[in-house]
């Protein structure tokens, strides 16, 4: 299920459905030529807010209850799975419908490293391409979390954490970088946020950041690249020596 509803792109571009038949949050499209891209467009927004390691139980998507959900017919729903399907986010089972993809655990320990390669290649651009103005924004960012990091929970420094890696990507300024981590992102987004309250990940993960944010501020592409590699690797080493819940 989604903690969260999606926001809409523009004021009164979505209204809110009546009541939600899919199981997860969506908010209702106008009717117009683009509907088949937003409604994969919202579909895939939806499945990267969802908590898909959370439980052991499949996670099933209803067309008709989507359909509902947006206030679209299920034409441009069927199109926008057939879309994530092809993406290999969610797949079809004869007779018994459409279900959102949950990896292996091996098969996470490799999208955690190939994602920890990516981002150290990120931190290395993005050592000289960051100007100085988003550098102390970063400072600026991660010196609040550090203040107030006793009073948040999992949950929301899960979150923070999300935000943080995706702004060393973006300092990048790489189409190609940004393209690749994001096939990657619905599946980290979501083992980075089930991984969290595990142990003292908690605790350590904001010292590695510090180690980033100190190679970023120093403009050191090489130290900036190994931080960012290792502190991937790290959750890798942590999914393959301590999670359980996957096959």
């Amino acid at each position: 299920m989604l903690a969260k509803k999606l926001t809409a792109e523009s004021a009164g571009e979505a209204e809110a459905a009546p009541q939600a038949k899919s199981g997860i949050s969506l908010q209702r499209l106008e009717a117009d030529w683009s509907l088949p891209d937003r409604a994969y467009d919202a579909l895939k927004r939806a499945i990267m807010a969802m908590r898909i390691y959370d439980g052991h139980e499949d996670l099933r998507l209803d067309e008709r209850g989507l359909a509902h959900d947006l206030g679209i017919s299920r034409t441009p729903v069927r199109e926008a799975l057939l879309r994530l399907q092809h993406e290999g986010l969610v797949r079809t089972v004869p007779r018994r419908g459409v279900f959102v993809v949950r990896k292996s655990k091996a098969e996470i320990v490799e999208i955690v490293m190939a994602s920890a390669a990516l981002e150290g290649v990120a931190g290395r651009l993005a050592a000289s391409r960051a100007t100085d103005q988003q550098i102390a924004s970063v400072r600026e960012q991660f010196d609040d979390v550090i203040r107030n990091r006793s009073r948040l929970d999992p949950e929301q420094y899960s979150a923070i954490n999300l935000q943080f890696h995706q702004y060393i990507v973006d300092l990048a300024q790489s189409e190609m970088l940004s393209s690749l981590v994001e096939s990657l992102k619905i599946h980290m987004r979501a083992i980075r946020a089930r991984t969290m309250g595990d142990g003292n990940r908690i605790q350590r993960s904001p010292m590695e950041h510090l180690r980033i944010v100190e190679a970023l501020e120093a403009r050191d592409a090489v130290a900036l690249e190994r931080h960012a590699r290792q502190h991937g690797l790290n959750l890798a080493d942590h999914v393959e020596r301590f999670v359980d819940y996957l096959e």
